[in-house]
């Protein structure tokens, strides 16, 4: 691949992703220093020269969420002021994305908000994963391919689960039915549905299977895992209704607040997540989860956007 006039830049949010992408494309990182004064703004000083480069920015949104999206916004802002040709900010786990509608009176759409600051902060082009909802792309006036883990999950569930051709594939919710559909579809199996009734945010009161799962193994796929309580009950339903296991698959394993003893106190058989998020430090204490390495679908992403040929081969495969 020619990468002459190629820079990655890594954030502090997931060095390790950055690193994985760039040693895939057979580059070193570009050097960037990132620091907080005692009053705790953010500075970031660029290494190297970037005037007339194809610039990638990754970071991810999680961990310090807010400090991580400013860190973002200076370090795109540094580069356009240092004039490079092309920034593109490679976002694997979108900040904000959840906010994305007017779900009650007042209500701010902070994924849109998110979109205006990026391009304001002068970013070319975004590369995400699995958006929480993907009209989130029309939010931007600068081109957003939005890559998809399901490739990467299918490759899983054939290599991984045993006897997954007698498994069904769960949605633990109606809005990841079209996700959940889509890979069934794909393996050729049944679909199942949960449908969750919450008193209110982050506290699901009770839930309801539609379809059938008796004798039979159950993946739950969903595109984001919080704190997890949803998955953790959608699993004692499924159990109840008799599923003799019960996997986990998620994009974005965020595993927030008291998420690693919810699921090993579930009966959740594994819950696998993409490196989208760093998480080595909730493997220690969790034994049940388990690691997708999305790294080779990014890197394949950047050449391919650096050399003007098309993503869509992405949507459906992945990079060997």
């Amino acid at each position: 691949m020619s990468t002459n006039s190629i820079k990655i830049f890594a954030g502090s949010s997931h060095r390790h992703l950055a690193g994985l992408v760039a040693t895939r494309l057979g580059i070193e990182l570009s050097k960037v220093g990132v620091y907080k004064y005692s009053n705790q703004e953010t500075a970031v000083t660029i290494g190297e020269s970037v005037r007339d480069e194809d610039v990638y920015i990754i970071q991810s949104g999680s961990g310090e969420i807010n400090d991580n999206l400013m860190e973002l916004l200076i370090m795109i802002n540094a580069c356009k002021t240092a004039s490079a040709r092309r920034i593109t900010a490679v976002i694997p786990c979108f900040p904000y994305a959840r906010q994305d509608k007017k779900d009650k009176s007042r209500a701010p759409i902070s994924a849109k908000l998110v979109a205006n600051m990026l391009t304001v902060a002068g970013a070319d082009h975004v590369i995400t994963m699995d958006l929480h909802a993907s009209q989130i792309q029309g939010f931007f006036n600068v081109p957003v391919d939005n890559l998809y883990a399901e490739p990467c999950t299918l490759k899983y569930i054939k290599e991984c689960i045993p006897d997954y051709r007698s498994a069904v594939i769960v949605s633990p919710d109606a809005g990841g039915a079209k996700r959940a559909t889509s890979i069934a579809d794909r393996l050729d199996l049944d679909f199942a549905l949960i449908h969750k009734e919450r008193k209110k945010a982050n506290e699901v009161s009770r839930m309801v299977l539609v379809g059938d799962v008796r004798g039979k193994v159950a993946i739950l796929v969903d595109d984001m895992a919080d704190t997890c309580g949803t998955l953790g009950l959608a699993a004692k339903t499924l159990v109840d209704n008799g599923a003799t296991r019960v996997y986990a698959i998620v994009t974005h394993g965020i595993l927030s607040g008291k998420a690693v003893s919810v699921i090993n106190n579930s009966v959740l058989e594994k819950i696998v997540v993409t490196n989208t998020v760093p998480h080595e430090s909730k493997k220690v204490e969790c034994p049940k989860l388990d690691t997708i390495d999305i790294s080779a679908t990014l890197a394949e992403a950047i050449r391919r956007t650096h050399n003007g040929e098309s993503v869509s081969y992405l949507f459906s495969h992945v990079p060997e």
